[in-house]
């Protein structure tokens, strides 16, 4: 009878510290999960604002080259004058 009563105890013990595990396993888990997508969150700022300040350099270097025609069409009229 005594041999029956500590294996239950035992029994109740492994059981106890599997779940105690999982659920301490499962939290760490969605920790570093939350923490992964803040970093990709962060990444994903840093790629939006790098394609904005790219299509920004695209219409800047255009305007560029419109300025730039521009003047040589006044400096070609300037020396027909």
């Amino acid at each position: 009878m005594t041999e029956v009563i500590v294996s239950l105890i035992t029994l109740c013990g492994s059981a106890l510290g599997t779940f105690a595990g999982i659920v301490i396993n499962t939290k760490l888990t969605n920790y570093r999960i939350e923490q992964l997508e803040k970093k990709q969150d962060k990444h994903n700022k840093v790629i939006e604002r790098v394609y904005h300040l790219e299509r920004h350099n695209a219409v800047i270097d255009e305007e560029i080259k419109v300025a730039n025609h521009r003047i040589e069409d006044l400096e070609r009229k300037n020396e027909h004058e």
